[in-house]
C-alpha cells in the first residue's frame, strides 16, 4: 500500500470516527512529502530545486527555504520515533547542513547577515538541531558544528522587524546558548519585548504594529513562545513569563478551533494561506505542552481534517510537493516574498508527530468540533470579528469590524485578503487582476460617476458584542478612491497606495445570526472638503462563489441569488425594496478555487445629501440550499434616527430581537 492509499484509508469505525486519520495516515503523509523532494536535490543535498516561480529573494534563497522548512518536518518525524529512520532521515538532512554552512562551496548558503530571508530559515534549521541532537548534531566532527554554529552566528547583533520574525533570532540564539556558542541576552530580550508589543488581549497577537490578524496569529506567535519556553529553561524563561504564555495560548486555542470548518478548512483569510494546515501548529502546541484546554481528541479532529481537507484537494499533488497555491498550483495566491519552497512552512502543521504514539492526543477518540455539536456564535474582539458556526452545512463564517493589515486613517486601498466585510471556511476572495483594486465581494462602498467603488481600509472600529446568541459589530470609513496606477511596490498582504479622492463617511452595522447577517448601512457627508454635488451610488456586495455554478444570477423580486453545486450566496434588501437593484458581477481567473467566480450585488442610487439608513440580509448557506424565503429573514422592527446614531431593531425568525447602532461620525472642525 502506498503511502497516498495510507492517508485514504480510513478508522471511521476506531479512534478517529470521523476524519479517519491515525498517526501512521500523519506518518506516512510527512514521510511522502520528504521523499518526494529528493528528486529535486542538489548534489550534495544542501537545497532543493523545485518546480514554480522563484521569489524576490532569488533562487539560491527559495533552495534554502525548502531545505530549512523541509528539514523541520524531518526533525518531528525523528523527534516522535525516538531515532528510529528507515528513510534515512537523519544522514541526508546532517549531509545537507554540512555542504550548506561550508563557506568554501560554491552551493553554500546566503548567511543571515547577507540576506534577510536566510533570518527566517536559520530558525527551522536551529529548531530541527535541537530537536534532533542525539541523531545529527551530536554525531557531527567538531569541525562540521563549528561551521554551523558561525552561519548561524551571524543573527547575532541583527535587525529583525518587528513582527513574527522577533522569534526566529529568539530561537537561533537560544540554540546557540545551548551549544556554548556565542548570543545576546540583549537580542533575545528585545525580541521578547517586541514580541509583548504585539498583544492585543484575550489570547490574540497582531503580526506587527498594523491590524494585521490572521494566520500568523497561531503558527508563528503562538507555536513559538512555548517551544522556545522549553528550549530555553527556566535559566531564561521564568516561570511567570511562561505561565503567560501559556495562559494566552490556552485562551486563543478556545477561539481556533471554532475557526475550522467541518470540512477541515481552515478560515480562508490573510496573507501566506498556501503554507496552508500550518494553521494546526498552535492546536499541536496545546496538546504537546499540556496547555491547552480542548479535549485531546479534539484536537487532533481538528488537526486531521485541515491535513484531510487539504489531501483531498490535490494538497500535496500527483507528485507528492506542495505548491504555490492553496488546493493545486495557483501563483496568485503566493505574496512577492514567496517562491518554490515557501509552501513547506506547512511543516509546522505535523508539529504533533513529535509526539510519541502514546501521547494521549494520538489515543484518545476524536471528538466533534463546536459547529459539529451545535451552531455557534461568538466575538472575537481583538481582531474584531463577528462568527458563525452552523452545524446544517459545517462552514464557519466571519464578518470583519476590525481587521484590514492597516491603522486608522490609512487611505490605501482593501486588501483583499485583510479588508472585507466577510471571510468563511468555505469562500475566498477574488485575488488578481481588477479584483485587487476593487472590493469586489462583501463590501459596502460608492460607486463614483466613472464606476469606481470606494474602499473602507483605515476604518475606525466602533466594537463588538454579542447578545442572545447574535454577534454584533460595527465600523465607520471615509469612503475613499485610490489612483493605484504608479504604484510597484512589493506585495506583503497590504492595501496598495496612490492619488486618493476622499469621499462622504459610511458607517456600517452587523448582526450574524447563524447563515444570516444584516448589514445596516448610514453615509453622511461630514467634512467641508467633501463635495456636495456628486453622483454616488451605495453598493453592498455579498458572498463569493466559485465552481460549478449553476443559475448563476436569479433575482426574484427584491432578492439577487447565486448558486453553485454546494453553496448559496443571497442579498436582500430589508429597507425601501423598491430602491434597490440587483446585479451580479464576474471575475475571472481570480480565484484558487475555481475559474469563474461570481457575486451578488444590489445597490441604489443616493440622492446628494440624502441620509438615513439603508439595511440588507447577506446570507451563505452550504448543502446546496434554497434560497431564503422572505419569511425566514430577519424583518426591520422600527428604525429610530437620532442626532447621536441611528437604531435599527430586527426581529429574527426565531423571534430574537437585536438592535443595530450606527454612530453619527464625528465632525472636523
Amino acid at each position: 500500500m502506498t503511502s497516498t492509499d495510507r492517508l485514504h484509508a480510513s478508522d471511521l469505525d476506531g479512534q478517529s470516527p470521523i476524519t479517519g486519520l491515525t498517526r501512521a495516515h500523519w506518518g506516512d503523509a510527512a514521510d511522502r512529502m520528504l521523499l518526494s523532494l529528493r528528486p529535486y536535490a542538489s548534489p550534495d543535498r544542501s537545497g532543493f530545486r523545485l518546480p514554480g516561480r522563484t521569489s524576490r529573494s532569488g533562487e539560491r534563497s527559495d533552495s534554502l527555504e525548502a531545505f530549512a522548512r523541509s528539514f523541520m518536518l524531518a526533525a518531528f518525524r525523528l523527534k516522535g520515533e525516538q531515532g528510529a529512520d528507515p528513510h534515512g532521515l537523519a544522514e541526508w538532512y546532517a549531509d545537507g547542513l554540512v555542504a550548506g554552512t561550508d563557506p568554501t562551496s560554491r552551493t553554500r548558503w546566503p548567511r543571515p547577515d547577507e540576506l534577510d530571508q536566510a533570518k527566517v530559515e536559520a530558525a527551522s534549521i536551529a529548531l530541527g538541531l535541537h530537536l534532533t541532537g542525539p541523531w545529527i548534531w551530536e554525531r557531527m566532527r567538531h569541525t562540521e558544528r563549528a561551521a554551523i554554529v558561525d552561519w548561524l552566528e551571524s543573527v547575532v547583533g541583527g535587525w529583525y522587524p518587528p513582527i513574527n520574525w522577533v522569534w526566529f533570532q529568539v530561537v537561533v540564539e537560544t540554540f546557540l546558548r545551548s551549544v556554548g556558542a556565542r548570543w545576546s541576552l540583549e537580542d533575545v530580550e528585545s525580541g521578547l519585548a517586541v514580541h509583548e508589543s504585539l498583544y492585543r488581549g484575550d489570547g490574540w497577537y497582531a503580526d506587527g504594529p498594523e491590524r494585521a490578524y490572521d494566520h500568523y496569529a497561531g503558527w508563528a506567535m503562538h507555536f513559538y513562545p512555548l517551544v522556545w519556553a522549553d528550549m530555553a529553561g527556566p535559566a531564561l524563561c521564568s516561570a511567570g513569563r511562561r505561565r503567560e504564555y501559556a495562559a494566552r495560548l490556552r485562551r486563543f486555542l478556545d477561539d481556533a478551533v471554532a475557526l475550522v470548518g467541518a470540512d477541515g478548512a481552515p478560515l480562508l483569510q490573510g496573507r501566506s494561506l498556501i503554507y496552508r494546515f500550518a494553521a494546526a501548529a498552535p492546536l499541536w502546541v496545546g496538546a504537546a505542552t499540556g496547555e491547552s484546554d480542548l479535549d485531546p481528541g479534539l484536537i487532533r479532529r481538528a488537526c486531521s481534517g485541515m491535513l484531510g481537507h487539504f489531501a483531498s484537494h490535490g494538497a500535496p499533488d500527483e507528485r507528492g510537493l506542495l505548491s504555490l497555491g492553496l488546493w493545486h498550483e495557483w501563483p496568485g495566491m503566493a505574496q512577492d516574498y514567496s517562491g518554490f519552497g515557501s509552501p513547506y512552512w506547512a511543516a509546522k502543521g505535523f508539529y504533533g508527530l513529535s509526539l510519541p504514539d502514546t501521547h494521549p492526543v494520538w489515543t484518545a477518540a476524536e471528538q466533534p468540533l463546536p459547529l459539529e455539536r451545535a451552531d455557534t456564535s461568538r466575538v472575537v474582539a481583538a481582531p474584531g470579528w463577528l462568527v458563525s458556526g452552523t452545524r446544517a452545512d459545517g462552514i464557519v463564517r466571519v464578518v470583519n469590524h476590525g481587521t484590514d493589515h492597516s491603522t486608522p486613517g490609512d487611505d490605501r486601498t482593501d486588501s483583499p485578503l485583510y479588508a472585507r466585510l466577510g471571510y468563511s471556511t468555505a469562500t475566498i476572495p477574488p485575488l488578481v487582476g481588477a479584483t485587487l483594486d476593487s472590493p469586489w465581494d462583501n463590501s459596502v462602498g460608492l460607486l463614483d460617476a466613472a464606476g469606481n467603488l470606494s474602499h473602507r481600509n483605515g476604518f475606525i472600529a466602533l466594537g463588538t458584542s454579542l447578545s442572545d446568541g447574535v454577534a454584533i459589530g460595527a465600523s465607520r470609513a471615509r469612503a475613499h478612491w485610490v489612483d493605484t496606477s504608479a504604484d510597484a511596490s512589493a506585495d506583503h498582504g497590504s492595501g496598495r497606495s496612490g492619488a486618493v479622492t476622499l469621499g462622504p463617511w459610511i458607517t456600517t452595522a452587523s448582526a450574524l445570526h447563524g447563515a444570516i447577517e444584516v448589514r445596516a448601512v448610514r453615509v453622511e457627508a461630514a467634512d467641508r472638503d467633501t463635495p456636495e454635488e456628486r453622483e454616488l451610488t451605495l453598493e453592498v456586495s455579498g458572498w463569493p462563489l466559485a465552481g460549478g455554478l449553476q443559475d448563476r444570477l436569479y433575482i426574484d423580486g427584491d432578492a439577487v441569488h447565486v448558486r453553485s453545486d454546494s453553496l448559496l450566496s443571497q442579498v436582500v434588501p430589508l429597507s425601501e425594496p423598491d430602491r434597490w437593484s440587483g446585479s451580479v458581477r464576474e471575475a475571472r481567473g481570480a480565484s484558487p478555487l475555481a475559474d469563474l467566480t461570481v457575486v451578488p450585488v444590489l445597490s441604489r442610487r443616493l440622492v446628494s445629501g440624502e441620509g438615513g439608513v439603508h439595511v440588507v440580509a447577506v446570507t451563505l448557506c452550504g448543502s446546496g440550499a434554497d434560497p431564503v424565503p422572505a419569511d425566514d429573514l430577519p424583518r426591520i422592527v422600527d428604525v429610530s434616527p437620532g442626532p447621536v446614531a441611528h437604531v435599527v431593531r430586527i426581529a429574527w425568525r426565531d423571534g430574537t430581537l437585536t438592535d443595530l447602532s450606527l454612530p453619527s461620525p464625528t465632525r472636523r472642525a
